[in-house]
């Protein structure tokens, strides 16, 4: 291991953006911690067995095995210096489908996941002073979708998550961004990653029925590149200043602009009302 390269730490280093991003990091000759939750050698024989590949089994919902695995890549390599939570899954239900377990099992890795690996490798960096913190989120985390919104909910929290992170951790020479791919060519879409609710409701055809239908035939279809993508996170871990918003692909930019300016629609049209809330002698 030599100084100048970086430790890499990536959940969810199976397959899909986790794969690809495992790949380009090995490309750029720095160290690569991957986690799966099962299979170490599946991993490591598939990517040719390289020097600078740790395979970990961890589970992101397990908070001992992750403080586990977090400790054990302390004191191999000594520290962590790019964290990328990138494990997870999607849930596709109308919000009125959806099973509290479904919900729950969702936020569970989604979120608490995350927060659960976040938390352990944030003492380290803290002492080193020093790291980047790039949490995946999701197109479906910057705007709502018919018949994602458990799946978009639990990626609007990761935004807000990784906002308060970058404001928390700056003065500590800590980054913190959070990625927000659009639809990407990568098995997100296949029954290995994707979870269709068990509650059908014949009212929500014309709706979420339809957006089933979308999800089936877009699969493997998707306009982005997952390896575009992967490089893309390289260039990140190694930015000097790093954004905290980084949206990945032409239809994720598409969707936050139409947002925003709807958004603000929205402010004009109800201005009135939104100042007529303060107390008196408030100047707006």
């Amino acid at each position: 291991m030599s100084k100048k390269q970086k430790v890499w730490f990536i959940t969810g280093a199976s397959r899909g953006f986790g794969l690809e991003i495992v790949k380009a990091v090995l490309d750029s000759d720095d160290i690569v911690v991957a986690t799966v939750r099962n299979s170490v050698e599946l991993l490591s024989d598939k990517l040719g067995n390289p020097k600078n590949l740790s395979v970990v089994i961890m589970d992101v919902t397990n908070e001992k095995q992750t403080l586990e695995a977090v400790s054990e890549t302390i004191e191999k390599y000594g520290r962590i210096d790019i964290l990328v939570n990138n494990a997870g899954y999607g849930l596709l239900a109308a919000v009125e489908e959806s099973s509290t377990d479904e919900a729950r099992n969702n936020f569970e890795t989604n979120v608490f996941g995350l927060l659960n690996v976040t938390k352990a490798v944030l003492p380290y960096m803290r002492k080193e002073r020093a790291g980047h913190v790039i949490n995946i989120s999701s197109i479906g985390g910057l705007s709502g979708f018919i018949g994602w919104g458990v799946y978009g909910a639990t990626k609007f929290a990761v935004e807000g998550l990784t906002e308060s992170l970058a404001l928390e951790l700056a003065p500590l020479g800590i980054k913190a961004t959070v990625v927000a791919p659009g639809f990407f060519r990568t098995d997100f879409l296949d029954n290995s990653s994707l979870i269709q609710s068990s509650n059908i409701i014949s009212d929500y055809d014309e709706t979420v029925g339809e957006m089933r239908r979308i999800a089936n035939n877009l699969n493997k279809k998707q306009p982005g590149d997952p390896v575009k993508l992967a490089k893309a996170i390289v260039l990140l871990g190694n930015a000097k200043e790093a954004p905290v918003h980084l949206p990945l692909g032409s239809d994720t930019l598409k969707v936050f602009k139409e947002k925003t300016s709807n958004f603000e629609r929205d402010i004009q049209a109800w201005k009135d009302v939104i100042t007529s809330t303060d107390h008196e002698g408030i100047i707006s």
